[in-house]
């Protein structure tokens, strides 16, 4: 006690020193464990979970997952991410993010302190060269997950109903979000949804078959809604039109914010087709609303394909709410 009062008089941080006895500095990785769980409870989605951790254990803890949190420097970080930025550069960039997120949590911690090396190892900053634009495409989750996905749509139960019918509907029919957002009453005609020509990219009316289960959801959606209001899939509160944000929202709450987009599930469905079934290429593109670019071409090209669409939708519908289903291949000619 009379040694502490000591210290105490001369302005020393006792509390300080002991705690700098007392805490020893964890590894990178140990750190990248911790700060995974310390924010698990933000990711709804196990696979995201699992993503996060797993990207750092491929391609940053070989490097320097061994070494003290406080000793991980620029250099270092550069030759985790070098051997993929250009390779692999989605995945580069996320593992650089989490890499700066380990690191910041060290920081808050106590663990390192200074600048994180994450900010250095850019190409803002010279460290990193700027990746090649290339084309870029809307995310897209692989068709093969899409039956998982819509299953997980369904157990949202803190969601609003109208938003999770309307996500399913819009990934059912191939269809873009505005065209689905803006969707009335007094377009379904019989098994059909009619799309009038101002809300569709070409400028031409477009004509959606509708599959059972596309059929079954909007039938729901009318239980919910009743006559309050015009549109199929409405805002819940407002009963206006939907807001653009409302799907991206729930991809948010899902854990998928970033990895996938809504748009990029009319490119799950062209990959489908063309993978799993044996449907022509001009059926496919009619059923995606695409326009024939090529005049000659398109002159030759002038019916909707509306019956084998009809055929494909409903194949469609089938892979996305059936696990496990058997895709039939077209019998068509052409197939």
């Amino acid at each position: 006690a009379e040694e502490l009062a000591l210290k105490l008089r001369r302005g020393e941080d006792i509390l300080t020193q002991r705690r700098r006895r007392v805490i020893a500095i964890p590894s990178f990785k140990e750190s990248a464990y911790a700060a995974h769980e310390h924010h698990s409870q933000e990711w709804k989605n196990a696979k995201h979970r699992a993503q996060w951790i797993n990207t750092l254990r491929d391609y940053a803890f070989p490097v320097f997952g061994d070494l003290p949190v406080n000793e991980v420097e620029t250099d270092h970080v550069m030759k985790a991410l070098t051997p993929i930025w250009h390779e692999k550069p989605e995945t580069a960039k996320r593992v650089r993010q989490r890499i700066g997120a380990v690191l910041g949590w060290a920081t808050v911690y106590k663990h390192r302190s200074g600048e994180n090396p994450i900010a250095s190892a850019s190409p803002k900053r010279g460290g990193l060269a700027k990746q090649s634009a290339g084309v870029k495409h809307h995310a897209a989750l692989p068709y093969s997950q899409i039956p998982e996905f819509i299953g997980q749509v369904h157990g949202l139960d803190e969601s609003a109903e109208i938003i999770r019918l309307g996500l399913e509907f819009t990934i059912l029919t191939a269809a873009r979000t505005g065209e689905v957002r803006y969707a009335q009453t007094e377009e379904i005609q019989g098994k059909d949804w009619i799309i009038p020509a101002e809300r569709m990219k070409a400028k031409r009316a477009h004509r959606v078959p509708l599959s059972i289960r596309s059929r079954e959801i909007l039938k729901q959606a009318a239980l919910i809604t009743g006559p309050a209001s015009d549109y199929l899939f409405p805002n819940p509160r407002t009963g206006k039109v939907l807001s653009e944000n409302a799907f991206l929202q729930l991809l948010d709450q899902m854990g998928q914010k970033g990895l996938i987009t809504v748009h990029g599930f009319r490119s799950s469905f062209r990959d489908w087709a063309a993978e799993k079934t044996r449907y022509p290429a001009e059926v496919v593109e009619a059923a995606l609303a695409h326009t024939i670019r090529n005049k000659v071409e398109a002159a030759y090209h002038r019916t909707d394909h509306l019956e084998a669409r009809r055929e494909l939708m409903e194949t469609w519908a089938v892979h996305c709410t059936q696990p496990g289903s058997v895709v039939p291949f077209s019998r068509r000619r052409g197939a």
